[in-house]
């Protein structure tokens, strides 16, 4: 029993921490408002977009778009302006380049 309990833990925690997103068309259904920046220097994080779910890992940066809202762990809001975003992001071409590069604001995605 207790190594049951213990598995339903773990699992929601990972599933907690995962990265499918939802694109919403106004800030205030949003849970982050977001801002893409053109240099990876003025970001918060840097995303890679990746195609299927299972390739997440955490909180890492790899993001998953998702068309459902029900399906999602976060709704974005993309801003026109920096001033107006909770979270800066860079989208990067290759997968290792993903990562965190202001820690203070990784808990905007839990």
């Amino acid at each position: 029993m207790k190594k049951s309990v213990f598995l339903l833990v773990l699992l929601n925690i990972s599933i907690a921490q995962s990265q499918k997103i939802y694109t919403v068309p106004y800030s205030y259904m949003a849970d982050l408002n977001v801002f893409v920046t053109n240099k990876d220097y003025k970001a918060d994080l840097n995303v890679y977009k990746v195609s299927k779910p299972y390739e997440i890992k955490n909180n890492s940066g790899l993001w998953f778009f998702t068309n459902k809202k029900y399906d999602s762990d976060k709704k974005i809001f993309f801003c026109d302006y920096e001033y107006q975003a909770d979270l800066k992001i860079f989208f990067v071409k290759k997968k290792y380049q993903a990562k965190w590069k202001n820690s203070k604001k990784k808990h905007l995605l839990f």
